[in-house]
């Protein structure tokens, strides 16, 4: 015997029910964006150091194998300190996975317990209510914080970690991140085809004579060969940021690309100079960037590009004999020397340069233990072995008084050139660091900074793309582009409301997703019943009698 029609149909009702409950539910699960009624954290009065807890770190390291073993051996060190507490690394090679896969697991609550980031994106998950753990009370407890009574390690001790480097974890003038390593940018030289230009590099190099020494780089002989390399091929400046090209020009004149609450400041006459500047130097084709040429360190190392600046983490993959090097063997020159040196600069004098690197934030869980247990561990990615060990993987520098100043670190320092740890231009990028600290700027940090970032480097890309495709850059083509970036990233939708708060910035992916979602759960249970409808009515009408309850 056939089933009655209105049997499927129920069951298909219950299933749409369902899926719509389901739907329902997960705002109350989630929140909005991760901002699910959590606990604020308070520091417990003592760890349970027979509890056992399983706390994970996602790590970031790029392909480089002595670094993710830094992280495993800091893992089993110790967790032979607390037996009861065990590490899960799970490691990622770029930090837009990392910040994906964290934004999508907000929701869930199952995010990480102690978490690589930089603080852009840190920011970017405060968005959700009680989800990253201020550090403050806990850096400053008694027993527990910086040089606390009740560490059972040696960590940063007390105002042991470099002020500069723990004010950028600031958000809002709350700590939430802790700086793990730094770094900034370098201006990598290929000394030799440079003097053999006739050209001698200068204490401090400014942006004219980068200019210059490019230009002269573009000369070729009767054969067609370019006279400083003897090549066919010549791209004699690659920036491989051009996010902290921007950023870095706008503070050294002044101008600066944000404010601390968040207004963007990109806009202005000042930018037009520096994008005049580009479209000349992209047009006379002595400038690229990455995101037209590749790599810097490939071209640089091939002999093809005399001028780069990329960061001083990049330094293993810059020069004769790096040992990082990305391109073949047969494409390697390995007849010149390279000298590390500041970031182009304006104003030689005043020498700026942008501080970035990898820091460690804390995600908020139900068990304050489980969150003091992730607090140890992070400060112990601060004790002097894990810093100088890290640090003498690439050109970064420790963030504690303590490791930059142990014995250890110095010899490496000061030990003769090597091929590998001691490769002479990651020894001398991270000097650079050392002597420039008090030279570096960091910049604001605020949910939606990270898209700023973008915009700067968005502006210098489409000039270069705007040269590149044969057409003009003026005054027209420059206020346009601050109107379409301006819209793209929606900076005139955020800064500061008349009553003074910050605007957060558009709902984040997974709101919109759930949102979506929602609306097509009630568009189809609403086409369901109007077909039903629709066709119940055929039918009495076909059989002159009542549909079935």
């Amino acid at each position: 015997m056939r089933r009655p029609a209105y049997g499927k149909r129920n069951s298909a009702v219950r299933a749409l029910a369902a899926a719509f409950a389901l739907l329902l539910l997960l705002p109350l699960a989630a929140g909005c964006h991760g901002s699910r009624e959590r606990a604020v954290f308070e520091v417990p009065e003592s760890f349970d150091t027979g509890k056992r807890y399983e706390i994970t770190f996602w790590a970031k390291n790029d392909t480089n194998i002595t670094q993710k073993r830094i992280y495993e051996k800091a893992a089993e060190d110790f967790h032979a300190i607390y037996p009861n507490i065990n590490v899960v690394i799970r490691s990622f090679t770029d930090y837009g996975n990392i910040y994906n896969d964290v934004i999508t697991n907000i929701p869930t609550n199952t995010t990480p317990n102690v978490c690589i980031s930089y603080p852009d994106h840190i920011a970017t998950y405060l968005t959700g209510e009680n989800v990253v753990v201020p550090l403050d009370a806990l850096i400053s407890d008694p027993v527990f914080g910086f040089g606390g009574s009740g560490l059972a390690f040696d960590g940063a001790g007390s105002g042991g970690v470099i002020e500069k480097f723990l004010e950028e974890g600031k958000i809002g003038g709350v700590q939430y991140a802790l700086p793990f390593m730094r770094s900034s940018e370098a201006l990598y030289i290929n000394r030799t085809y440079v003097e053999r230009m006739g050209f001698t590099i200068p204490e401090t190099v400014t942006w004219d004579w980068v200019w210059e020494v490019a230009l002269a780089a573009t000369r070729r002989d009767a054969d067609g060969n370019y006279v400083c390399n003897g090549q066919k091929a010549m791209i004699p400046f690659i920036y491989k940021s051009t996010d902290n090209m921007m950023i870095q020009m706008t503070e050294q004149r002044g101008t600066g690309y944000t404010t601390d609450y968040g207004k963007a400041l990109l806009f202005n006459d000042s930018t037009r100079e520096i994008l005049y500047t580009v479209a000349e130097h992209i047009a006379d084709k002595s400038f690229s960037t990455f995101k037209i040429s590749s790599y810097p360190g490939n071209h640089f190392n091939a002999g093809q590009c005399i001028l780069a600046v990329d960061s001083t983490a990049g330094a293993t993959w810059m020069g004769c004999g790096a040992p990082l090097s990305d391109i073949h063997e047969s494409m390697k020159v390995n007849d010149f020397e390279t000298v590390v040196t500041a970031v182009p600069q304006f104003d030689p004098e005043h020498p700026k340069m942008i501080s970035q690197g990898p820091s460690l934030c804390i995600f908020n869980k139900d068990d304050p233990g489980e969150v003091l247990a992730s607090w140890l561990f992070a400060q112990y990615l601060l004790s002097d072995g894990v810093q100088t060990a890290y640090s003498m993987t690439e050109g970064y520098v420790p963030v504690t008084y303590s490791a930059q100043n142990s014995a250890g670190y110095r010899e490496y320092l000061d030990a003769p050139p090597d091929g590998d740890l001691h490769y002479k231009v990651k020894t001398d990028a991270s000097r650079l660091i050392l002597d420039n600290i008090d030279n570096t700027f960091i910049t604001p940090v605020y949910n939606g900074s990270a898209s700023l970032r973008d915009a700067a480097g968005q502006l210098i890309e489409e000039t270069a793309r705007q040269i590149r495709r044969g057409y003009e850059v003026d005054d027209a083509f420059i206020d346009k582009l601050y109107t379409d970036v301006a819209a793209l990233y929606r900076l005139n939708e955020r800064g500061v409301s008349a009553e003074g708060r910050a605007d957060l910035g558009p709902l984040p992916a997974t709101s919109v997703a759930l949102l979506c979602g929602l609306t097509a759960v009630w568009a189809g249970i609403g086409a369901y019943f109007g077909i039903s409808f629709l066709s119940a009515r055929r039918r009495r009408r076909l059989s002159g009698g009542s549909t079935p309850r």
